[in-house]
C-alpha cells in the first residue's frame, strides 16, 4: 500500500517519519520528496508498506497527528494515470 504523507514541516526526516511508520507494520519505502534546486523537502512524503491492513492502521493512526507543530495528512495514495 502507498501512503502520501502531507503538510510535513520542513525539518522532519525520513528517519523519523520510518519510525513512525514502522509502529504499525513492515515498511517497505519512506521518501520525502524533495526540491531538485533547493534541497529542501517540499512538505510531502510517500511510505509504502506491503500489508494493506497495517497500512490502514497507520494511516487511521497518523492522519492529523501533530509532528514538530503540524498537523500532518496521511491517506492512501492515488495511482497517476498514465500519459500516453
Amino acid at each position: 500500500m502507498k501512503i502520501l504523507v502531507r503538510n510535513l514541516e520542513r525539518t522532519v526526516r525520513e528517519p523519523e517519519l520510518l519510525k513512525l511508520f514502522q509502529q504499525f507494520g513492515k515498511v517497505d519505502a519512506c521518501n520525502i520528496v524533495m526540491d531538485e534546486v533547493t534541497k529542501k523537502s517540499k512538505g510531502f512524503a510517500f511510505v509504502e508498506m506491503p500489508n494493506g491492513r497495517e497500512g490502514v492502521k497507520a494511516i487511521k493512526a497518523l492522519n492529523t497527528l501533530r509532528l514538530h507543530g503540524q498537523g500532518i495528512r496521511v491517506k492512501q495514495a492515488e495511482d497517476k494515470p498514465v500519459a500516453e
